[in-house]
């Protein structure tokens, strides 16, 4: 067994044996006389200012601890508070991605504050668990972190779009996460210092070794924390990657809807008045899972360009494309009436033809029924039916898309596309790579969490009010009517939505979104040159 120099304090050896011997009668004694053994409320050690006669101790004396020092046991109570306040922020904001609490709205979606509500929360914790073993690779961890953080912070006031979108919830968050990775920081300096402090002053020199444990226990703060530093590297790469698409200007306006707590992006195109004076009947597309900028709007162009139809218009659902995200939960109905804002704010008022594809038909019948008058038409392109929300709003699929969207800022997709695949801001906008977005994945989340609650009543009573002689047609996938067996009974039960079937069209080779085949774009463009005109 090693042995240890023990410092003498002026004293020989056998003094200082005298010493220790006499400490420890003296402890006996007074065992002795209270007849009890030491408890919490035992005083282990003389004051500070009465210890300078006592002997050293081993450095593996319960004794020799930082918390002797005033100035550490606070710095504990201060991050235990801090953690508890932190706490409630963070359930405030899980809150906020089902049910909004009044002034807790971000434009953007939830998940970025969510995102540094939690990296602040496991900051603290990871603090509070290794408290008493400070550790230099955890300090430095926590050093990149702050300055990831106030990164952020920067992007975040100095680009007006993210601004917009996170408003002072996102900010309010990111600062936090940057003071809390701060604070990791001077805690554990302080702990350093104290545990210094009571080493040179109990053992006579600051203690280099370390238990097995303690080495664990640095080895764990510091993976828990590099962790932390990984995800705010992650998250600072995809709020760049939303600050450069920030530079895309939408083409159309934006309008400020819902007691202007968000904006709609609504874009329309072609003259109100035809040649003769006579108004122009728009049509007006709703997309199905995807923006109406990736696909539909091609269509439309081309639509135009060969005279089928003289003008149209289409707007971005909340938290698709260039519109900001709503609060939450948000139906169908909701989503029609904010649709009506903006196109009242935009002078828009019709006639109308409307066409809608997949899940955007629920939409489109929704804003039929509210507005009969100014509906000529209805075109529905392979329409989802009101009893198969049941498949939209199925837990599973909530789950993952909750998962999903906590996942989104750490961009673990979205970067590798855009270094690797070269997407641009426009894939990401409303392209190929728009599924990766926060936005559209809160989007989609709000859908099914009221799919099978709200939507579904807003949809069947929709049914109800619909005017019985609005012209309509439905065009359906024969590939989708081969993978699902359910498909072509709703799709046949959609030609009765009114007393007025203008064409029923199946596209034999066509996917769920018709458009893409040649024949799928032309009978689409037949049937709504054929609604325009009635």
């Amino acid at each position: 067994m090693s042995t240890k120099n023990w410092p003498h304090n002026g004293h020989g050896a056998s003094d200082h044996g005298r010493d220790r011997d006499d400490l420890a009668g003296g402890r006996s004694s007074v065992d002795t006389h209270h007849h009890h053994e030491p408890d919490e409320h035992t005083r282990l050690l003389p004051n500070r200012v009465d210890s300078t006669g006592i002997p050293y101790l081993s450095p593996d004396d319960p004794a020799v601890s930082p918390y002797n020092l005033w100035t550490v046991r606070l710095v504990r109570a201060v991050t235990v508070v801090l953690t508890f306040l932190t706490f409630i922020w963070w359930v405030l904001m899980l809150v906020s991605v089902f049910v909004t609490p009044p002034g807790l709205h971000a434009r953007g979606s939830p998940f970025f504050a969510f995102s540094y509500s939690t990296v602040a929360l496991i900051t603290l914790i990871t603090i509070l668990m290794f408290f008493a073993v400070p550790s230099q690779p955890a300090r430095v961890v926590s050093i990149v972190t702050a300055v990831l953080l106030l990164v952020d912070v920067v992007i975040m006031l100095a680009v007006a779009k993210t601004r917009h979108e996170e408003l002072w919830v996102g900010v309010a968050s990111v600062v936090w996460a940057t003071l809390m990775a701060v604070w990791a920081v001077a805690a554990d300096r302080t702990v350093q210092w104290g545990k210094t402090e009571e080493e040179e002053r109990l053992t006579g020199r600051p203690e280099t070794r370390r238990t097995l444990l303690e080495w664990v226990q640095v080895l764990l703060s510091s993976i828990m924390l590099t962790l932390v530093s990984i995800v705010v590297l992650l998250t600072t790469c995809t709020l760049t990657l939303r600050a450069l698409d920030a530079r895309v200007a939408p083409p159309g306006e934006r309008y400020w809807v819902d007691e202007d707590k968000y904006q709609i992006h609504l874009f329309c195109s072609g003259p109100k008045v035809d040649a003769h004076g006579n108004t122009t009947t728009t049509v007006l597309f709703e997309g199905g899972e995807d923006a109406v900028e990736h696909g539909l709007w091609q269509f439309a162009e081309n639509a135009v360009k060969n005279g089928s139809i003289a003008r149209y218009c289409f707007a971005d659902r909340p938290g698709i494309a260039w519109s900001d995200a709503a609060p939450s939960p948000l139906s169908v109905s909701m989503a029609s009436d904010v649709l009506s804002e903006a196109l009242s704010r935009a002078g828009e008022e019709g006639p109308w033809v409307l066409a809608s594809a997949g899940i955007g038909s629920l939409y489109s019948r929704v804003f039929s029924s509210r507005h009969g008058q100014e509906v000529r038409g209805l075109l529905m392109i392979d329409p989802l039916h009101e009893d198969l929300l049941g498949r939209v709003g199925a837990p599973g699929r909530g789950f993952r898309l909750w998962l999903q969207g906590v996942l989104s800022p750490c961009g673990l997709d979205r970067i590798p596309a855009a270094i690797l695949r070269g997407r641009s801001s426009r894939d990401r906008i409303y392209g190929r790579s728009a599924y990766q977005t926060g936005g559209v994945i809160f989007a989609k989340l709000q859908e099914s969490l009221v799919a099978n609650s709200l939507t579904r009543r807003d949809v069947v009573s929709s049914r109800i009010i619909q005017y019985e002689t609005t012209p309509v047609v439905v065009v359906t996938s024969g590939v989708q009517m081969r993978k699902d067996s359910e498909w072509e009974s709703k799709q046949r039960d959609l030609t009765h939505l009114t007393s007025n079937l203008e064409d029923w069209d199946i596209v034999d080779q066509a996917p769920h979104q018709v458009w893409r085949t040649s024949e799928g774009r032309e009978i689409i463009e037949k049937r709504l040159k054929k609604l325009v005109r009635l």
